[in-house]
């Protein structure tokens, strides 16, 4: 029977891959995956397909093709939109593999929130940086793509050191995140109706 604290990890662990997933999919996968094979950590048996070689190795080739294409401007968002259809499932299969390999109660709930939290973070994600992208210049793309490969790094060792805390945190994020994203998709279709107004000829 698992522990309360086990229960804690599991839930802890389910979030992170769940909000990891919406910002940096294939690095949440690899850097957990490789913390499991390297013996690190003890995943849970639903997230022990990680560690397979060849899921790290599928997950270190995205991993680096991410880490390119996220740092130049457009090509990015189109990169978020495709993944659209891509880290929104992922995110709920992890999150859902975290809590048991069999279908329980605990991993339906995990699946669905997991799904979305990833959704939400997602979002969030792709509309602040297709805002930035509005901007001329390359440095505060870069930045921002520098700044998600930090804090999803950052969040993975959180949550394995201190699961309660990053929980709390993660709850205070979402609370943003639900203020935030109605924001920045007002902020995009304002930037797309002054676009389209500019691109308008006079008297067409």
């Amino acid at each position: 029977m698992i522990t309360e604290w086990g229960t804690i990890q599991a839930l802890a662990l389910a979030s992170l891959l769940a909000w990891a997933s919406g910002v940096r999919l294939y690095l949440a996968i690899f850097v957990v995956g490789l913390a499991g094979y390297l013996g690190y950590v003890e995943l849970p048996a639903g997230l022990h397909v990680l560690q397979h070689p060849w899921v790290l190795g599928a997950a270190g080739m995205m991993l680096l093709m991410e880490f390119t294409v996220d740092k130049v401007p457009a090509i990015d968002s189109l990169w978020d939109a495709i993944h659209t259809f891509i880290r929104i499932p992922a995110g709920a299969l992890l999150a859902a593999g975290a809590t048991g390999d069999t279908l329980s109660a605990l991993t339906v709930a995990a699946g669905l929130l997991g799904g979305t939290i990833t959704a939400g973070t997602h979002l969030t994600k792709a509309g602040a940086r297709a805002l930035i992208n509005t901007s001329p210049e390359p440095f505060t793309n870069w930045g921002a793509s520098f700044g998600e490969d930090v804090l999803v790094l950052g969040a993975i060792w959180f949550a394995f050191q201190h699961p309660v805390a990053f929980l709390i945190a993660l709850a205070l994020f979402v609370a943003l995140m639900i203020w935030l994203l109605p924001k920045v998709w007002r902020g995009l279709k304002a930037v797309f109706r002054f676009t389209s107004r500019r691109e308008t000829p006079a008297g067409g």
